[in-house]
């Protein structure tokens, strides 16, 4: 439902990503171009329960349909908690775009399915709704992500290029803006391989923490460089973009199968990963010099390297796999918040500004971030009430 109106809105975005720690909410002001305001953010984390049961679902398993009831309510009530830390009332936002949470993503088989309804948000908030970001543009053959590099370029019009934007999540990504030869930003983006779901899901395994807060497991251990470069021995990477993970394209689920350590050793089918006998600290070690080497392998595909790395997602939270980066890319990388932007709020404000990129009509992804074959508008409106 494209508006003729180009005033500024007033928009919302709402994102629950693959790291399954919580729904983030923010507020901006934009007319789908650039960013007028930054208002107030907020995360509202997942509790241990939710955690466990949005797992259980991915891949599409289990009762879906009764999680995704519980999903929206729960985006409903962060839509009501960033209101009054805001001192706002929902007639004062304009939109809300909501990306849902993704269970499952085969691009491949032209599916992407992320939970959440919008109708039904719509009426829980009384507030309009665009959502169902990723179909039309995996329906057109695209790749369905990732789909915040045109936020990136947004941010990042008064620095220099190249500039690379790192999203560590659950899943990696990178944005390349450069210039091109009409003197117009030039955005190239792809998904770099594991974030922090493989360390996270370690760490849950040996720990029973969700997370390796601040690399601390990582850095009482040893990178297995044997194992490393076995595990990176995987077709995804020298895979050409544009290319899109789902969560549990590198799993964890089979590191403590009993299996010959050494050379020999391989990523299995659907890159299942094996090994044995690896110590906790020694194998988020290697996960995480995984994660970084994944990053450093994406340097592969772009047409020049970054002048700078500036990394968002709560991977630039852990400062072990920070260094691994600075290491293995031989640049300056520093989290977002060097050149004042909010790390945490990042991928909601995105969402906020495609919310409204999709009400004025304009594309959302481009064939060098997801490979659609022209510009693709997307996103579906529903009407509060």
């Amino acid at each position: 439902m494209p508006e003729q109106d180009q005033r500024p809105l007033r928009a919302m975005g709402l994102m629950s990503g693959t790291s399954l720690d919580g729904i983030d909410a923010a507020v901006i002001v934009t007319d789908g171009q650039q960013v007028m305001e930054f208002g107030p953010s907020v995360t509202v984390p997942y509790a241990d329960l939710q955690r466990r049961r949005l797992r259980a679902i991915a891949g599409g398993q289990g009762p879906v349909l009764q999680l995704e009831r519980e999903v929206t309510q729960l985006h409903a009530e962060a839509v009501a908690a960033l209101l009054k830390i805001a001192g706002m009332t929902p007639a004062e936002i304009d939109v809300i775009g909501f990306h849902g949470h993704t269970i499952l993503h085969q691009p491949e088989r032209r599916m992407t399915w992320q939970i959440g309804d919008g109708r039904r948000l719509a009426r829980e908030t009384g507030i309009n709704v665009v959502y169902d970001f990723r179909t039309q543009d995996v329906d057109a053959g695209g790749q369905g992500a990732p789909l915040v590099p045109v936020y990136h370029a947004a941010l990042a019009h008064y620095l220099p290029r190249p500039l690379a934007v790192l999203n560590l999540g659950g899943v990696g990504n990178v944005t390349w803006i450069g210039t091109g030869g009409d003197g117009l930003d030039r955005l190239i983006a792809f998904d770099t391989g594991p974030g922090n779901a493989l360390i996270d899901d370690w760490a849950l395994k040996h720990t029973g923490t969700p997370i390796d807060r601040d690399g601390a497991l990582a850095r009482a251990g040893r990178v297995d460089e044997a194992l490393l470069l076995a595990l990176a021995d995987h077709p995804f990477f020298d895979r050409k973009p544009p290319k899109s993970l789902d969560r549990d394209d590198f799993s964890v689920s089979r590191l403590d199968h009993p299996r010959v350590r050494g050379a020999a050793m391989r990523i299995a089918a659907v890159g299942r990963l094996e090994t044995s006998g690896l110590s906790a600290p020694d194998g988020a070690a290697t996960l995480t010099a995984l994660t970084a080497l994944a990053v450093a392998k994406s340097l592969e595909h772009l047409p020049e390297p970054p002048r700078q790395w500036l990394v968002c997602g709560g991977g630039r939270h852990n400062p072990v796999l920070m260094a691994e980066l600075r290491q293995r890319l031989k640049a300056p990388v520093a989290p977002v918040e060097q050149v004042g932007w909010d790390g945490d709020a990042l991928e909601a404000q995105a969402f906020a500004f495609l919310a409204v990129r999709s009400l004025r009509g304009l594309p959302l992804t481009f064939p060098e971030t997801t490979g659609v074959p022209a510009p693709m508008r997307g996103g579906v409106f529903s009407l509060a009430g």
